[in-house]
């Protein structure tokens, strides 16, 4: 079953990050951070994944947004706006 958003379904993987720059032209980048352990010392890491994605939305640094996959539409985009969850 798919996700719906405003009662439309959405395929694709979602994912939820904050905006660390928005100076290209229709297009931010979106920051994920998560955690995980070392396999051999077993101390938890922090981890950081930076994905470019369509601001369709005119998100701005510091916001946070849910983003969705879809098809290539540039060399380094794949991703699209779904919704501004905290405005800054």
């Amino acid at each position: 079953m798919a996700l719906k958003i405003n009662n439309t379904p959405v395929a694709g993987k979602i994912f939820t990050g904050q905006v660390v720059s928005d100076k290209m032209a229709n297009t931010i980048v979106v920051e994920l951070s998560y955690t995980r352990r070392h396999p051999k010392y077993h101390k938890i890491m922090k981890k950081d994944k930076k994905l470019y994605a369509e601001n369709n939305l005119s998100a701005k640094i510091g916001d946070q947004v849910k983003i969705r996959e879809v098809r290539p539409l540039s060399r380094l985009k794949r991703f699209t706006t779904l919704e501004i969850i905290k405005k800054i």
